[in-house]
C-alpha cells in the first residue's frame, strides 16, 4: 500500500460503469479506480477524463484483472 501518493495519468474512464484505470511509471499494468475514491466537490459528479493528470493512493488488489486499486483519487493542482 502507497502512504504517499503517486503521480499518474487517467488511461480510460467509464461514466456509466462508475471506474476506469489509472497508469504510473511507479506500478506496472494499471490501477483500477472506482468513482467513490475521486474526490470531488461537495455535491459533484465523481468523474475523470482520459489523459487527465492525477495523484493517487493504492493498494495491492486483484480487481478486474489488474493488480491495484486505488484508495485516494485527486486531480493533480488540487488538494
Amino acid at each position: 500500500m502507497s502512504g504517499e501518493p503517486v503521480r499518474g495519468t487517467v488511461a480510460s474512464w467509464d461514466d456509466e460503469n462508475g471506474w476506469g484505470v489509472l497508469v504510473s511509471p511507479d506500478l506496472p499494468g494499471g490501477v483500477w479506480a472506482h468513482f467513490s475514491v475521486v474526490r470531488t466537490e461537495p455535491g459533484g459528479f465523481a468523474s475523470l477524463d482520459p489523459g487527465e493528470s492525477v495523484l493517487f493512493t493504492w493498494e495491492e488488489a486483484e480487481q478486474d484483472g489488474y493488480a491495484y486499486r486505488a484508495l485516494d483519487v485527486r486531480r493533480a493542482g488540487r488538494n
